[in-house]
C-alpha cells in the first residue's frame, strides 16, 4: 500500500508538472480550427524546419486560419491571400504591435535595443517609425538614387572584370550583398565600405546579420516556446557572442559619424540630420534603434531578392523573360539612355513587372515578423482575443492558388494587367498592414534600378557546369530553412556583356557623376 501511494503521488506531481509546462498564454480560441499536438512542444515537432510549407499543407484539412501552440505560445497562422488581407489589413490597427521573443529580445538585444520593426508598440516606437519613414518616402527616396547610382554601377564593374568580360561563370551573392549593405551605411552613417568583396568590415557585417536573422526567426529557437530549454544556455550563449560582434561595429560605425561631424566632414544622412537637429525628439537609444534598423533591414530583403531573380534569368524559361524585357527597355528607350534614366523615372512596365513577380515568388521571409494583438479581431465565427500571437504564413499567401493563377508558375505577365493580380497589394513581401516594411519604396527603387542595369549590360547565362546551376524552388533555395530570411544556397552563373564599348561607356558615366559620394 505504502509503494502504491507512493505511487500515486508521484503521478500526481508529474500530472500537474506536465499541466503547468503545458499551458499556454492565451486560452483555447473558441470556433478556431487548432492542429493537435504534444504536451509541452505542442506542434514544434510537427512543424519541424520548414514552418511555411508545413502550415502552409495543413490548410486543406484545417481552412486559411488556425491556432498552434508552440510550446506555451499559442499562436494563430493566417496562410491564404484573403486572410491575410482581412487580419492584417482589414484590421491593422489591432495587429500594430510585436511580441517579445525570448532569444532577440532578451539575449541579442540588450545592449543595443530593438529594431524598428521588432519593437512592441509605444511612443517611442512611434516616433522612431515616424523619423524612418520620412526618411524613406518617396521625394526622399528619389534624392538618393545617386546612391544607387554608384553602388550599382561598382557591383557591375566588378561582376565584368570577375568574370573576365564574361569568360568565367561567378557567384553573385557577394556583390549584391555589399550593393544592398553599402546602401543602408550610405543612407544611415554617410559612410560605405570601400574596396573590393573580401573586404573583412564587410564580410563580419555581412555574417554576423546573417546569424542575427536566425535568432529572429520564428522557427529557429525552441528556447522561445519552452521556457524549460532556457536551462541549457548553449544557445544563448551564441546569441550573446553574436551581440557582442554586431556592438563593435555599429559601435564602431556611428563613432566614425559622429567624428565626422565633430569635424565638418560628414555626409547628409538620416543618423547624421538627427544628430545635429537640436529640435530632435530621440534619444541615444532610439537613434542606435534606428541605426541597427537600416543596417539589419539592408541585408534582409533585396539581396535574397536580387540574387535569385538573377539565378531564374539564368534559367531556360529566364532567357526568354530577359528577351523581352530587353527589347522593352530597348522600346521605351531607343536612344540607349535606360541606364542613366532609370535613376529618375520607372518607365518599363515589363521590369516593373518582373520586380513584382521576383518578390512574390521568393518571398524572402516566409513567414513574417510576427504581430501582436492589441484589440479583439474576429474571424469568421471566432473572436481572437487582444493579446494573441498571430504568424502570417507570405509564403503560402504569395502562393495562394484561389488568387493567383498559375500560382507556382513564374510569370511577371502576371502583373501588368492592374484588373487582376496587380491591383491593390500585390504580395506580401515586404508584409501588410501597419507595420509592414516603411523601406518597401527604396527596396523597389534598387531592385527596379539593379535589374534594369543588369538585363541592359549582360546576357546572364546558364553556367557551364551543372553543379554550379541554381536551385529555383523558394524554400528549397535557402541554405538555412530555419532562418527569418533567405540566404540562397551558392550558385554561379555567365555574365556575357551585350556591348562592352556601350556598357564601358555607361560605367564611366556613373564614375564621373557619382565622383564626390
Amino acid at each position: 500500500m505504502e509503494y502504491q501511494a507512493v505511487g500515486a503521488a508521484l503521478v500526481a506531481i508529474l500530472f500537474f508538472v506536465i499541466r503547468y509546462l503545458n499551458r499556454t498564454d492565451i486560452p483555447k480560441i473558441k470556433g478556431l480550427p487548432e492542429i493537435p499536438g504534444i504536451p509541452i512542444f505542442g506542434n514544434l515537432l510537427q512543424l519541424g524546419d520548414s514552418h511555411a510549407k508545413r502550415a502552409g499543407e495543413w490548410v486543406k484539412r484545417y481552412g486559411p486560419v488556425f491556432q498552434v501552440r508552440l510550446g506555451n505560445k499559442r499562436i494563430v497562422f493566417a496562410n491564404s491571400f484573403e486572410s491575410v488581407k482581412h487580419i492584417w489589413i482589414n484590421n491593422q490597427s489591432a495587429l500594430i504591435s510585436r511580441p517579445t521573443l525570448h532569444t532577440f529580445h532578451t539575449v541579442v538585444s540588450s545592449s543595443q535595443g530593438f529594431t524598428i520593426g521588432t519593437s512592441p508598440w509605444d511612443d517611442s516606437c512611434k516616433q522612431r517609425r515616424k523619423a524612418a519613414a520620412t526618411a524613406l518616402n518617396k521625394p526622399a527616396v528619389q534624392s538618393y538614387m545617386p546612391i544607387l547610382d554608384l553602388e550599382s554601377n561598382v557591383s557591375i564593374k566588378e561582376l565584368l572584370t570577375d568574370s573576365v568580360n564574361g569568360e568565367n561563370d561567378i557567384d553573385p551573392n557577394p556583390y549584391f550583398q555589399r550593393f544592398a549593405l553599402n546602401t543602408s551605411l550610405t543612407l544611415n552613417y554617410g559612410i560605405r565600405i570601400d574596396g573590393n568583396i573580401d573586404n573583412e568590415l564587410l564580410k563580419e557585417i555581412v555574417h554576423v546579420e546573417r546569424m542575427v536573422s536566425n535568432f529572429r526567426s520564428t522557427s529557429n529557437n525552441w528556447q522561445d516556446y519552452v521556457p524549460l530549454l532556457r536551462l541549457w544556455p548553449s544557445r544563448s550563449s551564441e546569441a550573446g557572442t553574436y551581440r557582442q560582434r554586431r556592438d563593435r561595429y555599429l559601435d564602431h560605425l556611428l563613432g566614425m559619424l559622429k567624428e565626422k561631424i565633430t569635424k565638418g566632414e560628414d555626409k547628409p544622412c538620416i543618423t547624421g540630420n538627427v544628430l545635429k537637429d537640436p529640435e530632435a525628439k530621440l534619444n541615444e537609444a532610439e537613434i542606435k534603434s534606428i541605426c541597427l534598423t537600416m543596417v539589419s533591414a539592408g541585408l534582409d530583403t533585396v539581396p535574397g531578392n536580387l540574387i535569385m531573380g538573377i539565378a531564374y534569368l539564368s534559367s531556360a524559361h529566364g532567357q526568354e523573360i530577359q528577351r523581352r524585357a530587353y527589347d522593352e527597355i530597348l522600346r521605351v528607350y531607343p536612344d540607349g539612355d535606360a541606364w542613366e534614366k532609370c535613376l529618375t523615372e520607372e518607365k518599363v512596365p515589363y521590369v516593373t513587372a518582373l520586380v513584382k513577380e521576383i518578390l512574390r515568388f521568393w518571398t524572402v521571409i516566409p513567414i513574417c515578423l510576427p504581430r501582436k494583438s492589441i484589440k479583439d479581431i474576429r474571424w469568421q465565427e471566432a473572436t481572437i482575443p487582444a493579446g494573441t500571437t498571430f504568424y502570417m504564413n507570405a509564403w503560402a499567401a504569395d502562393y495562394d492558388a484561389t488568387h493567383f493563377k498559375d500560382a507556382d508558375s513564374f510569370e511577371p505577365e502576371r502583373y501588368l494587367d492592374s484588373s487582376t493580380e496587380g491591383g491593390g497589394t500585390p504580395h506580401y513581401g515586404y508584409g501588410a498592414g501597419s507595420r509592414m516594411c516603411i523601406g518597401a519604396h527604396l527596396a523597389n527603387r534598387e531592385l527596379y534600378t539593379a535589374f534594369v542595369r543588369l538585363v541592359s549590360a549582360f546576357e546572364i547565362k546558364p553556367p557551364r557546369a551543372m553543379q554550379d546551376r541554381p536551385i529555383l524552388d523558394s524554400l528549397e533555395c535557402n541554405d538555412a530553412k530555419t532562418s527569418l530570411t533567405t540566404e540562397p544556397k551558392k550558385f554561379k552563373v555567365g555574365f556575357k556583356p551585350r556591348d562592352l564599348a556601350q556598357l564601358e561607356s555607361w560605367m564611366a558615366g556613373s564614375e564621373e557623376r557619382t565622383r564626390d559620394l
